[in-house]
């Protein structure tokens, strides 16, 4: 991937003339005209829709890499050098993928703290827990119970809060916000259909009105292509944060070496490896994971690498090859996909899906879609999971996805909500 700053997507148009830097690129994000994503390899700036990957469910999530290949040759069709398309994948394959071929592209080095970060909007709002606190922890508890008769081994549950505000919410603000929060992770934000619009177009038809932003900062790499090589690091396993440096270092170190979450983890990186060997060769996977952090919570992490089997293999191949991971599942995938419909009273759309970029000779980037917010216009949706296992506790479970939801809390400004 190249990290000059402000390339241009060879074949992409730019008129902007002028070279940008990481935070200029950000800052030239609009809602509802770009595409941003950042990561430790760089920073993008997608603008403009000139085509829409075709919206179908026909042949289900594994036919999306095929159909996306045959997109980008026609966009080479029409005059474009290495096209690309950049967008979001949902979760369950209900909904349909939003991947879009964009006017024009430019990238530069990863991001840095912003030297001043915009103020948090000053708005006021109501808040509604989906579900209720006690009904998430008796949520908790059913499924705990399935675990112990044998049915499954983990469950991912998540907990949803609806934020309505008194005036229209800026995505761009809470972009910037979380970008210089955690400038060494995964931000993106992603514009999307309206709701309830399937998106429905010919490949280049007219483009869908968009009138909603997908947006986050995961720290959560599903899987990344730079030519034949090929990374994913899964998390799993996690811990709040500390203001206090030495309780910090001591919840760090719990997790370290905690029984539960190791367990946790090694069954993420054992589904993960499955997935990848078949398509990668000289993969290299640590003995033990590390600790890394975000602003709002530590996390068990292991960083595979290795080569691909087969060069023509793309980024998004191996992404959808591997998604679901257990760490937003759970295992078997199947039976947990079940009993997150059965617990969950909310559609989880694209959270917990992916979203990246996957360009023609496919290379790209797909991250999975956690610590995210949906905005349209005055509301707010947030999420956060927790992965359900043998030796989970319901308030507990219940503190992690308090903690997971400070990280859009507070670039809103709304630290105190929960």
């Amino acid at each position: 991937m190249t990290t000059d700053s402000d390339t241009t997507l060879r074949g992409g148009s730019d008129d902007l003339g002028e070279r940008l830097s990481p935070a200029e690129l950000l800052a030239g994000y609009r809602a509802g005209s770009s595409f941003f994503f950042a990561s430790p390899r760089g920073s993008m700036l997608a603008r403009g829709v000139d085509a829409v990957v075709p919206k179908t469910c026909s042949g289900g999530r594994r036919r999306l890499p095929e159909r996306v290949a045959e997109f980008l040759r026609h966009a080479e069709e029409f005059g474009r050098v290495n096209p690309m398309v950049v967008g979001a994948v949902p979760f369950g394959e209900n909904l349909p993928a939003h991947l879009v071929l964009p006017s024009e592209t430019r990238r530069a080095e990863p991001l840095t703290a912003p030297e001043t970060p915009p103020d948090p909007p000053r708005l006021d709002y109501r808040l509604k827990q989906v579900p209720a606190p006690a009904e998430y922890e008796r949520a908790v508890e059913r499924v705990l119970k399935r675990l112990r008769d044998g049915e499954m081994s983990k469950v991912v549950l998540a907990r949803s809060l609806e934020l309505t505000t008194s005036e229209p919410i800026d995505p761009g603000v809470m972009l910037r916000n979380l970008a210089g929060a955690d400038p060494g992770g995964y931000t993106y934000a992603v514009d999307l259909p309206s709701r309830g619009e399937d998106g429905s177009r010919d490949a280049f038809g007219p483009r869908p009105a968009l009138g909603r932003t997908l947006l986050g900062a995961s720290p959560e790499l599903l899987v990344s292509r730079d030519g034949v090589r090929v990374r994913a690091n899964p998390l799993a396993g996690s811990r709040p944060r500390s203001d206090d440096p030495v309780e910090d270092r001591r919840r760090a170190d719990e997790l370290l070496h905690s029984g539960k979450d190791l367990r946790e983890h090694a069954a993420v990186v054992e589904a993960v490896v499955a997935a990848l060997r078949p398509l990668c060769r000289d993969l290299v996977v640590p003995e033990r994971p590390s600790v890394v952090h975000t602003a709002a919570m530590w996390h068990l992490s292991t960083d595979i690498t290795g080569e691909l089997a087969d060069p023509d293999t793309s980024s998004l191949q191996l992404a959808v090859a591997m998604h679901p991971t257990p760490a937003v599942c759970g295992t078997p995938p199947q039976d947990a996909r079940v009993a997150i419909a059965e617990a969950e009273p909310f559609e989880r759309g694209f959270y917990t899906g992916m979203v990246g970029w996957c360009d023609a000779s496919g290379d790209g980037e797909w991250v999975v879609t956690i610590r995210c917010a949906e905005i349209e216009d005055t509301s707010l949706r947030l999420y956060a999971g927790a992965g359900i296992v043998e030796g989970s506790e319901p308030a507990d479970e219940l503190a992690e996805t308090s903690a997971k939801f400070r990280t859009a809390l507070s670039a809103m400004g709304w630290s105190d909500a929960l």
